[in-house]
């Protein structure tokens, strides 16, 4: 039988005790960090967990409460209000639009509107200069009327065919009580031009105006009421419109002969131009 030596019973003890232990007297070093690389089971670990991460959920062990499944889950809390209108809907939007068209639909309501047509008022200087320097007959146009005769439209046809057709100048106002009155003056023949301005053919009697007899017509389906008189100053003349005989007659009474007058500087607008509506 073999005898072992002495030296080999403390090798053994210390292949089977581990780590030298340090001698008497020396103070143990600190513990080294193990360099020791983690399992493949370790290693594969983190990347299941940033899966999990990336996906937002994992899969909840079977038998894990409700509670504890939602706890990763951030939780945002809202006021009452915010909830009702997250929660409401298409019905709350509606009723919100219903409200809005009801408030426009009130203020188009209380909104005053004027719906009457303003005419503009227009100066006939230039058509009455062109008339008393080249018309064929004695023009006649209003003096004195008041402010509230407004004129609101002057045209002047004729003049410049040279004799060959009738020269005819309209001249429009708005009375002062709102109506429409006319002047309508012409050297065309009086059977043509009269029964053409007051829209009828026979006049139903006659009115003095100024000391001046005028033929009174009127055409009860146009609302129209005129007063004529042919062959003044070598043209016929008619006042005609939708106001009464009365305000007719305040500009009938109104006109006066202008008198001829040679060439000479125009009016700043044109003379044949028709301004007014």
């Amino acid at each position: 039988m073999t005898e072992k030596s002495p030296a080999s019973a403390p090798e053994a003890a210390e292949t089977v005790s581990g780590p030298e232990q340090p001698a008497a007297g020396e103070r143990p070093s600190a513990a080294e960090p193990s360099t020791a690389e983690p399992s493949a089971a370790q290693a594969s670990q983190p990347g299941a967990e940033a899966e999990d991460g990336a996906s937002g959920e994992g899969t909840p062990a079977e038998g894990e409460p409700a509670a504890a499944r939602g706890a990763g889950r951030p939780v945002v809390q809202v006021s009452p209000a915010v909830y009702k209108r997250l929660t409401t809907g298409l019905g709350g939007f509606t009723m919100a639009m219903g409200a809005c068209l009801l408030l426009v639909l009130a203020i188009f309501v209380i909104t005053p509107r004027d719906n009457k047509e303003v005419l503009r008022t227009v100066d006939y200087s230039s058509q009455l200069w062109a008339l008393r320097s080249d018309a064929p007959y004695t023009p006649y146009a209003p003096e004195g009327l008041p402010p509230t005769w407004r004129p609101t439209s002057s045209r002047l046809t004729g003049l410049e065919a040279g004799g060959k057709q009738p020269v005819a100048w309209h001249l429009g106002f708005v009375t002062p009580k709102g109506e429409y009155a006319a002047l309508e003056q012409s050297n065309e023949k009086p059977e043509a031009y009269v029964p053409r301005m007051t829209n009828s053919s026979k006049p139903i009697g006659t009115m003095q105006v100024a000391g001046e007899s005028w033929a009174k017509y009127h055409r009860n389906d146009k609302k129209a009421n005129s007063l004529a008189r042919p062959g003044l100053g070598g043209s016929s003349v008619v006042v005609t419109g939708t106001a009464s005989y009365a305000e007719l007659a305040v500009l009938a009474a109104s006109l006066k002969p202008q008198a001829k007058q040679g060439a000479g500087p125009a009016p700043a607008a044109s003379a044949h131009a028709t301004p007014g509506s």
